[in-house]
């Protein structure tokens, strides 16, 4: 994986996160991204080293997901199966889908293989195997809709 795949890879799984925290804390934006900025995105905590990320592709992705959520929320219940609603998701699952979903839908810079593997890989940092097939085969059917 070259820096730059590493920087952007290290900016989506920090985007789920500070997502995650928005979602369970309703933390103010920019307080939100200054903590990342400043105390998360490339730091060492509890022993783990976290890799630099890509600051501008994180802002864009925390920003974008939540000023675009209920548009998203719409494209992902849509495509969820008969009896699913977003309220039954696992909020950190959620937070993965939305992310993944805003870049299929605002990063045409992003192909679409790329979007979805690596939010596939950010899924495998939380789930097993079976839980990253379901983000995998959902946000192949965002990426019908919307590309």
């Amino acid at each position: 994986m070259t820096k730059g795949n590493q920087a952007r890879a290290a900016a989506r799984l920090g985007a789920v996160q500070a997502l995650y925290q928005h979602e369970m804390e309703a933390m103010p934006l920019a307080r939100l991204l200054d903590e990342f900025h400043q105390h998360r995105l490339g730091a060492e905590i509890d022993g783990d080293e976290f890799a630099p990320a890509e600051l501008a592709f994180f802002d864009d992705l925390v920003r974008g997901t939540i000023t675009r959520r209920a548009e998203i929320d719409a494209v992902l219940a849509e495509k969820l199966a008969a009896g699913w609603r977003i309220e039954r998701l696992d909020k950190t699952m959620l937070q993965i889908l939305r992310a993944g979903a805003y870049e299929l839908i605002a990063r045409a810079d992003v192909p679409t293989a790329t979007a979805i593997s690596e939010y596939v890989d950010v899924a495998h940092a939380f789930f097993d195997s079976r839980e990253a097939k379901f983000v995998n085969g959902l946000l192949d059917a965002v990426a019908k809709a919307v590309r």
